[in-house]
């Protein structure tokens, strides 16, 4: 699978643009930034992009109106095509948000319910009892997403709901060459639905990529064989900020070690979760770490775990924003990409993991660990790279058992020797590809 073995870069287009927030009904050929951002992108060494939500919706995206139009605000189907063969020429694969557990009040299928009530031909694709009403007054009850009654939840044990979603996604296929999906809210999604998914896709491209949305409990239930390929690493997401506020490298090591590790119990081994270290619903980095000197640390760790690693827009050279200051402070506009030290250091992360099996594909397991340094073993045919973290303002001296004379740091190119102990500069990361 090509997603293994890349770096994705996510873009949530209606901030991105800088279109309006809610839907004006004006058409604006917004979505062809993007295209003017290709060469950084690649330069910076993503080579996939995932979309946040960009089909016609009340506001958003996530309260969608139609699965067959790119949003007005963004501009047409044949914009987007065209911003998918420009990301294609330059190596860019593109994932679309696949947002199919309830859709927005303005949806057609629900507008024309709200107008013949019982007598729609659409009121059994969502959930609703006439003998209710709503919070709009619409003279029946609906499901809404988690209480939010502006989400209209779909019922996908209609084939009919399946077969417009799966038309849809043929749609895009065809129209936009799509490499894959990303599954909002794939804990509320069905099982059965994941699978029926799977299967169908499997036709449109046999390396068709599924991640979803997980958030808390067992991702085996909706990752494996059948179903999804992957999905967000979000327990590992929390260790690898607070680790480093807390300086405790025990918490991030211990999660990777939960689901990675080589007892035979250890959750995840051999599958491929999406990592990151921000995305459009949470604090950015740069504001969540309580020392700035440690975001370059925080991307090592990323791009030295086991996963896939996705990088938000923005992100990668510092920019800011935090929860509380709403979505749009996480979803924001910027005229054009900077370039800093930060984005020297990703890029240089992203060229060493893309070029490393063992960083793609290798075992974990810890070779060193105190509260402000680890050393990780990743493990791969034959390929061993240590990743080494000094979160300290001191250097380290790490003693331990290298089975090795020599390294290469993928990072830098530099020679490491192991003799004598390994010192680690202050507030350092290193990927040592050993001898053997």
């Amino acid at each position: 699978m090509w997603a293994y073995e890349s770096v994705f870069y996510q873009i949530y287009p209606i901030g991105f643009c800088g279109a309006p927030r809610v839907n004006d009904g004006v058409y604006q050929s917004r979505i062809r930034k993007v295209s003017d951002w290709a060469e950084h992108i690649r330069a910076l060494g993503a080579d996939a992009i995932y979309f946040s939500p960009l089909f016609e919706s009340d506001s958003h995206g996530y309260d969608t109106r139609d699965f067959r139009r790119i949003d007005c605000r963004l501009g047409t189907n044949a914009d987007f095509a065209d911003v998918c063969a420009c990301l294609h020429r330059n190596g860019i694969r593109v994932v679309l948000d696949g947002v199919f557990n309830h859709v927005g009040r303005g949806f057609w299928a629900f507008q024309d319910v709200q107008q013949n009530k019982w007598n729609s031909p659409y009121k059994d694709w969502f959930h609703i009892s006439f003998d209710g009403n709503s919070n709009y007054n619409d003279g029946f009850w609906y499901e809404g997403w988690e209480g939010h009654y502006e989400l209209v939840k779909l019922n996908l044990q209609n084939p009919e709901v399946v077969n417009h979603i799966f038309d849809c996604i043929r749609g895009w296929a065809q129209q936009f060459d799509i490499d894959g999906l990303r599954l909002d809210v794939a804990y509320c999604l069905p099982p059965e639905f994941l699978r029926q998914l799977r299967a169908f896709c499997d036709t449109l491209k046999p390396d068709f990529f599924l991640v979803g949305e997980l958030l808390h409990g067992d991702y085996n239930q909706r990752v494996g064989e059948g179903m999804l390929h992957s999905c967000t690493n979000y327990e590992c997401y929390k260790g690898l900020y607070s680790s480093l506020n807390s300086m405790n490298l025990f918490e991030i090591t211990h999660s990777l070690l939960r689901q990675f590790g080589p007892e035979n119990w250890t959750l995840y081994k051999g599958k491929h979760l999406l990592a990151f270290v921000d995305n459009h619903d949470v604090t950015r980095a740069a504001s969540i770490l309580t020392n700035p000197k440690h975001l370059p640390l925080l991307y090592g760790m990323l791009f030295g775990m086991p996963g896939i690693p996705c990088i938000y827009y923005g992100s990668e050279w510092g920019a800011e924003g935090k929860k509380e200051q709403g979505d749009d402070a996480l979803r924001p506009f910027f005229d054009a990409p900077v370039e800093n030290e930060l984005t020297e250091w990703i890029t240089k992360l992203a060229k060493a993991h893309k070029q490393s099996k063992a960083l793609c594909y290798g075992s974990f397991k810890q070779l060193v660990l105190t509260n402000k340094q680890c050393v990780w073993e990743r493990e791969a045919e034959g390929e061993r790279v240590l990743v080494a973290i000094n979160a300290d303002s001191e250097p380290y001296t790490a003693h331990f058992d290298a089975r090795s004379g020599q390294a290469v740091d993928l990072i830098t190119g530099q020679l490491h020797d192991f003799g004598g102990g390994s010192e680690l500069p202050p507030y350092s990361v290193a990927f040592w590809k050993t001898e053997h």
